[in-house]
């Protein structure tokens, strides 16, 4: 099977408000072009360098994502550029990809990520953090940076109804801040980013409205 043909098969399963990001982290900008001519515009990188080096090579209406764990002291090589940063977990984090869209003169969208799941090792805010944070007055001050959903990671199991109960805590948290009218910031929130290759159906199923997508595209690692 050709990226094209895999592209095509899965946006075929995918229900119209799902946006699917190809993650094509360690991919060459190869095969990255055979899924553009496909038609995706939106791809996903875990590592900056990366990701710029193939901003520069490739056409200017892709939409680059960042979806892996963000150093601070990276996000200068990315902010010129990136559309949506998924993975921010932290007000640190936050100040300092404001610091730097200001300086590009731009406001750059965010996810804030959501520790949903039971493995240490994932990243993310829980929701005692998450209110704190998005209560904070220096939260308030952030006027380069948009805060345009959550995302979260379920348990690497192969326990489906753990997922689901993971994938359903995720989204109740969603609809909570979708009813928070106190955070006037939050009114642009509207992706809930969660699932991926092995569990992206089940994950749309509990309320996801974006995928991320690597290996069933563009084949392993």
């Amino acid at each position: 099977m050709s990226i094209a043909n895999n592209l095509l098969n899965i946006k075929a399963t995918l229900p119209e408000h799902v946006t699917l990001v190809a993650v094509s982290k360690t991919k060459p900008v190869l095969d990255l072009m055979e899924a553009y001519e496909a038609g995706q515009r939106i791809f996903g990188e875990n590592k900056i360098q990366e990701m710029a080096e193939k901003w520069e090579q490739m056409p200017r209406d892709i939409q680059w994502h960042m979806i892996g764990h963000v150093q601070t002291n990276k996000v200068k090589f990315m902010a010129q550029f990136v559309s949506l940063i998924h993975g921010v977990d932290s007000l640190k984090l936050l100040q300092e990809i404001n610091k730097q869209a200001q300086k590009n003169n731009r406001i750059i969208d965010c996810l804030l990520q959501i520790h949903i799941a039971e493995e240490e090792t994932k990243f993310g805010l829980d929701e005692e953090e998450l209110a704190s944070l998005l209560s904070s007055n220096e939260f308030q001050e952030l006027k380069n940076i948009r805060i345009v959903g959550l995302m979260g990671m379920a348990t690497f199991t192969n326990n489906k109804d753990q997922i689901k109960k993971e994938f359903t805590h995720l989204k109740s948290i969603f609809d909570a801040i979708l009813s928070t009218d106190a955070i006037n910031r939050v009114s642009t929130v509207s992706i809930l980013s969660m699932g991926m290759s092995g569990d992206y159906q089940l994950a749309i199923e509990c309320g996801s409205t974006m995928v991320r997508i690597g290996s069933s595209i563009f084949g392993g690692r």
